[in-house]
């Protein structure tokens, strides 16, 4: 992983905030491959820090946001296109691919901040680079009593022109009071 420098920019705040995250986690991704043999391991391993991060963003988006319970999956892919991308990465991603049955969909991010000044050697092809987008989607949701499965489909930095992020609804996970409590 070699990344590449940023460009100075003249929007100095969010700007700087923006490119020292993208650095910050390109050097987390360095070491992960420098600390793992294989790109499916650094995979998993992305997956599961983005799911512990989901778990605990889940709170401070809520706090944040204002936004009520999801009525049905369409209303949380709003929710995550339209605020949740928006509030962290400063993007909106487009909402397409429903299934027939409306249990999934995809996110075309045109733009992933994730990626910007990184390249992929050709030592890692199979490494799915923003991965921890995935566990974070999937930690957040699990919090709110959903369980998706989520995974890139399309990614730039492998020569597609879009980053595709295919999520599915598995089911609503039912709370689990003790006796006696509602």
């Amino acid at each position: 992983m070699e990344p590449k420098a940023p460009e100075l920019s003249s929007n100095a705040g969010s700007k700087q905030n923006s490119e020292l995250f993208t650095l910050t986690y390109g050097a987390l991704v360095t070491q992960l491959c420098k600390d793992y043999e294989n790109d499916d391991d650094v995979n998993k391993q992305l997956d599961k820090m983005g799911y512990n991060i989901g778990v605990r963003l889940i709170e401070d988006f809520l706090a944040r946001s204002n936004v009520g319970r999801c009525h049905d999956f369409r209303e949380t892919a709003d929710v995550i296109a339209k605020i949740a991308f928006k509030m962290y990465l400063g993007i909106t991603p487009s909402i397409t691919n429903w299934s027939p049955g409306g249990d999934e969909f995809s996110l075309i991010l045109e733009n992933n901040p994730l990626v910007d000044f990184v390249e992929l050697p050709d030592n890692h092809s199979t490494l799915i680079y923003s991965n921890l987008l995935c566990g974070v989607l999937r930690g957040a949701l699990e919090m709110v009593q959903m369980a998706v499965d989520v995974k890139f489909v399309q990614d730039t930095l492998k020569g597609d022109s879009v980053t595709e992020i295919r999520m599915k609804f598995i089911r609503r996970i039912e709370d689990n009071l003790p006796a006696g409590e509602e």
